[in-house]
């Protein structure tokens, strides 16, 4: 599916489901890894995980883009659009969009990843970190003492 065919279907789906025209930009964003898609507050275009569609098929498409319409369509008109609001809710109800993605796991597991560990050097205090952390610059919350680096081989 192309750009030019998301744009239609999102056209298409925002008359039947909202009774509303979608007058801005829908595309694929290649850098989407751990959500369906996502609404632009400023711009209000809505941009969509072309990997979702290519794993879980139209059906799960036209579920992210009535989510996204939802919110949308609630920013326009000066409503609750957040996920927590009632109006936002009752919307995604009255369409029937879901209101969370399936998940994409090959990116989930490696996002969650633990990649870096820090040991303290006087009290032995283990730190686990997502991010590397310059040494030099920070110290043992424990007892204040210096950090060192130790290699720990990669979770599969």
């Amino acid at each position: 599916m192309t750009d030019q065919e998301l744009q239609q279907l999102v056209e298409q789906l925002s008359l039947e489901y909202f009774g509303r025209k979608f007058i801005h930009k829908a595309y694929f964003n290649p850098r989407l890894r751990t959500t369906g898609g996502r609404y632009l507050l400023k711009s209000h275009n809505i941009e969509i995980n072309k990997k979702s569609y290519e794993l879980f098929g139209i059906d799960e498409l036209r579920g992210i883009i009535l989510h996204e319409l939802c919110h949308y369509h609630l920013h326009i008109q000066g409503k609750g659009y957040k996920h927590r609001d009632k109006d936002f809710r009752d919307l995604l109800t009255k369409v029937g969009a879901p209101r969370y993605c399936s998940r994409i796991e090959e990116n989930i597991r490696k996002y969650n990843k633990m990649i870096h560990l820090y040991e303290c050097l006087s009290c032995k205090q283990q730190y686990p970190r997502k991010r590397r952390i310059d040494v030099s610059k920070y110290r043992c919350g424990k007892c204040y003492g210096f950090l060192e680096k130790i290699n720990v081989p990669m979770k599969k």
